[in-house]
């Protein structure tokens, strides 16, 4: 019976399919998995930047063999049908799902189109579903885990007073859809756990891609809303990460785990 940190925390001869594995905080739930002793899949519709960030990590990690890649389009039901065949085909089992892939358009309540709205729903929230559905019978054999992505504005709404334009604000399709992941993940932390199956959400803070951080007024503004006053890292995420695919958390399912700086806490 595993009892110790080190035993609690291990993931070895684990594996881990996480969709957007590649993007800016993927990279850092892939890394943590793999540090932590499992073979990791990382899923993208740009395969060739999957491959590529497979051979970075191998180099940087000393993980050869361990990390693939493989296409998935999590917005199309064919597309995640043929990646969990393959995942089958491949490697035979699945033990961890994390369902972190997102892209989307910035928009205003006014600016958004009905396109951008449902486009931001299938690929936050139907996706969850999506893949969820489709890696159950897999997760049903391991007892596996699900680890779902979600998001600060899930639970909080965003302050207007920091969002002056379009170019950096948030999108009221993003918050809606993260909101009924959190909902989601606890409706299937009920549902699957007849099969032992654990569901738990993490919900980031302000981790704003490198390209928004250029705009020196704007993370002053994000910064200042924090208790402590600063934005995110990415590695901060990978501590949540471990926690929550591994047996550490043995006795965790339908939370919503907030590494947020203390976002809303005021």
């Amino acid at each position: 019976m595993k009892n110790s940190l080190k035993e609690l925390f291990s993931l070895e001869n684990k594996c881990a399919f996480v969709t957007g594995g590649a993007g800016y905080l993927g990279e850092a739930i892939t890394e943590a998995l793999l540090e932590q002793g499992a073979k990791v899949i990382i899923g993208s519709r740009n395969l060739k930047k999957c491959e590529e960030k497979c051979k970075e990590l191998e180099a940087k990690l000393n993980v050869k063999g361990k990390v693939f890649a493989i296409e998935i389009d999590v917005t199309d039901t064919k597309s995640v049908n043929e990646a969990f065949q393959k995942i089958e085909q491949d490697f035979g089992e699945l033990d961890i799902l994390v369902n972190n892939a997102w892209s989307g358009n910035k928009n205003s309540f006014e600016s958004i189109s009905e396109t951008d709205w449902q486009y931001d729903i299938n690929m936050s929230l139907s996706s969850v579903f999506r893949c969820a559905k489709t890696a159950l019978p897999l997760l049903q054999q391991t007892k596996g885990v699900i680890l779902n992505i979600t998001s600060m504005y899930g639970h909080v709404a965003p302050d207007y007073r920091i969002y002056d334009g379009i170019e950096f604000t948030n999108p009221p399709s993003y918050g809606a859809a993260k909101a009924g992941v959190i909902q989601l993940t606890k409706y299937m932390a009920s549902f699957f756990s007849p099969y032992e199956i654990r569901v738990n959400c993490l919900s980031p803070g302000p981790f704003p891609h490198p390209v928004t951080q250029q705009n020196e007024a704007f993370m002053k503004q994000l910064s200042a809303k924090n208790p402590l006053n600063r934005i995110g890292q990415p590695h901060e995420i990978k501590g949540a990460v471990a926690l929550l695919c591994s047996d550490a958390s043995s006795y965790m399912t339908g939370q919503n785990i907030c590494v947020d700086g203390g976002w809303a806490v005021w």
